[in-house]
This record gives structure tokens, sequence and C-alpha cells, in this order.
């Protein structure tokens, strides 16, 4: 039976392959599927990208919903969920699109920061707020530094944390690490700042309006004492005008003063790990990451009055979105199990950083303002 059935078989593959010479019998050409990135350039990029993309995307425009209607920072709320999805990075063709989204998305977003400070708003905050915002960071990052090395921790993840908590929160956490040495911890370190930092400023946001009516601080010296210290710019803007409009214009003008700080913090972050890089024994000079040359690029167009308000505005909602979907893509990269392991001492060491800004800037709103 079986033989039987292979001689019809060979035979009728003999009849098949005698026919193919004759007229309009030719065998059919097999379908080739098309080529991707055959339509345009980038295509198969594309391709390989937008899944992760995609899922990112999704998790900052579900954060930002639930922020509107439950008041709770859209950047929390990002980590979290991108947390939970963390499964998507392990394997799978999300794992470009969240690289992406985590790296190149971020850098983007923080160079459109530029784009909502001007020189003018520097000076007219006068001299004391100034050299008050200045001191704070810098003593911050420095105290930082030397505090995580006592505690058993890398000195790179008291910079980091010591810029999160000085400057813009989670914000320049994302900016730091962009500069700072690569480490197998490192993307550990970055999610546990941008967590930690921004459940502080939650609290401090509702503290620091109890603190300022208690030390009998008038408007003005709440509003620097709030803008210098809380660590995120929605937590400020939320602190001080619950106290009053005057409070609350104030306050915003600090914290864009320390906002314009982080220009100059990552500047020098970058040379100095650049100097101490093992390129810097080879005589490498160090580079200038291309975003802070936006950054600094749309301040100096913003401040010469050549970006109408239209555009600022765009560039400001453009680069919220951007740093929301980048933290997304940071919560997909890292686990709870990985934040675990951890331990007190980075929690500790922000909280203890959380409190001395707050005594440095309580110190020059008492004596000096």
């Amino acid at each position: 039976m079986n033989s039987d059935l292979d001689t019809d078989t060979a035979a009728a593959r003999a009849l098949f392959q005698s026919l193919e010479g004759m007229e309009g019998l030719s065998r059919p050409e097999p379908a080739v599927p098309a080529k991707a990135g055959a339509r345009f350039p980038g295509q198969s990029a594309l391709i390989k990208l937008y899944p992760g993309v995609l899922v990112a995307v999704t998790i900052a425009l579900a954060s930002q919903w639930l922020a509107q209607h439950y008041g709770a920072p859209v950047m929390l709320f990002a980590l979290l969920f991108g947390m939970t999805f963390h499964f998507l990075h392990q394997e799978g063709r999300c794992i470009p699109g969240i690289e992406f989204s985590s790296k190149a998305v971020l850098r983007f977003g923080v160079a459109l920061l530029g784009a909502r400070i001007t020189a003018s708003q520097i000076l007219g905050l006068g001299l004391t707020p100034i050299v008050t915002v200045i001191v704070g960071i810098g003593s911050t990052i420095a105290l930082g530094a030397v505090l995580a090395r006592r505690m058993g921790l890398r000195s790179s993840f008291g910079v980091l944390s010591g810029g999160a908590v000085g400057i813009c929160g989670a914000s320049a956490a994302l900016a730091i690490a962009s500069v700072l040495p690569r480490g197998k911890d490192a993307e550990r370190d970055t999610i546990l700042a941008v967590v930690t930092v921004t459940a502080l400023s939650t609290i401090a946001m509702i503290t620091y309006p109890l603190l300022t009516a208690a030390l009998h601080l008038d408007h003005t010296r709440a509003g620097i004492f709030l803008g210098g210290t809380i660590h995120d710019v929605a937590q400020v803007v939320g602190a001080g005008y619950m106290i009053s409009p005057h409070t609350g214009d104030v306050a915003t003008y600090v914290k864009l003063l320390r906002v314009t700080m982080l220009l100059p913090v990552v500047f020098t972050i970058a040379f100095v790990v650049a100097r101490m890089g093992p390129g810097a024994a080879g005589g490498a000079r160090p580079t200038v990451p291309l975003f802070l040359v936006g950054f600094a690029a749309l301040v100096i167009v913003n401040s010469l009055g050549w970006l109408a308000k239209p555009v600022t505005d765009a560039a400001n909602e453009i680069s919220r979105w951007c740093l929301v979907t980048a933290i997304a893509g940071l919560g997909m990269k890292t686990s709870f199990k990985d934040l675990m392991t951890a331990g007190w001492r980075p929690v500790a060491l922000m909280v203890f950083e959380t409190v001395w800004i707050a005594g440095v800037v309580l110190v020059a709103v008492t004596f000096f303002t």
C-alpha cells in the first residue's frame, strides 16, 4: 500500500516537472515577503521599537489620567505601573522600545526643559535666593557623596540622590543618571532615587506649609522656603498656592532657579566623570552630551525672546510627556525584587539630604532675607 502511494507521488511530481517548460504552465514564483525598511528609511528600526514605545506611552497616558483624577504625582504612577510590567523587559519584542524610551526619549525631554527658563527669571529673584540655592544644592550633593561612602553605598548614588533632592526631583535624577558611569546597578539606583524623591516631595508638599505657619514665616519667606526645598515642580506649585497667590509665585520663581542649576551641575558631573573614567588615562577629552547642548541652546534662545509663548508651552508639554514616558520605561526595566535588595540605607540617605537642604534654606530665610 505504502509502496503504491510512493510510486504515485513520484509519478505526479515527474509529470508536474515535465509541464514546467510548456507555455502558460510554468511554475509560479514563490511569494517573497517585502523586506522591512523597503518603503522608507528607518522602517525596520521603527518596527523594532514600536512595541516597547507603545507600552511606555500607554503607561504614561494611564498615569496622567489617574494623576488628574486622584491628585497623586504622575511620575510616581508611571514608575509603579512600569514596574508591574517588568516582565516585558525580560524577553520579547518590547525590549528595544523600552530601552529607547528610557534613554533617547529621556534625553530629549531633558533638553526641552531649557525652554522654560530665561536669564531674566534668574536675575529677577535677587542675590539672596541665588546664593541660598547655590549653597543648598552644592552642599547637598557634596554631603550625599560623603555620606554614601560612610553608609557603605557608592558615592555615585550620593551624587545622584543629592542632585535629585537639591535640584528638581525626578527630572534631575534622570538627567544626572544619564551622565554617571553605567554600572550593573545603575538602573536600580536611578529608579530608587526617582521613587524615593517623588515620595519625599509629596510628603513635603503636605507638611512644609504647616511648618511655615508654625514658624510664622511671611508669604515671601514661605515662598522662598517652599521653592528652595520641595523636590518636584508640581509639588512646589501645589504647596505655594495652598498658602497664598504671592507665596505660590515666589515659590515657583525660586524653584525655577533651582531648575536652572541643572545645566551647570550636570555639565560639571559629566566633566568629572569623563576625567575620572578609563579614557582619561589615555588623554581622551571629555565630551559634552548632545542633549545638554540642546538644553543650553534653548535657555539662551528663550532668554533672547526668540521663542513665542505657544512654542515654549508646546516644548514644556512635550518635555513633560517625554519624561513621564521615560520613567515608565525605567520602571519596566526594574523589578520590585531589585529595589528590595537595596535595603534601608539609600532611603535613609535621601531623607537626611532632604532634612539638610531644608535646614540650609530655613537658616537663609530666617537670618538673611
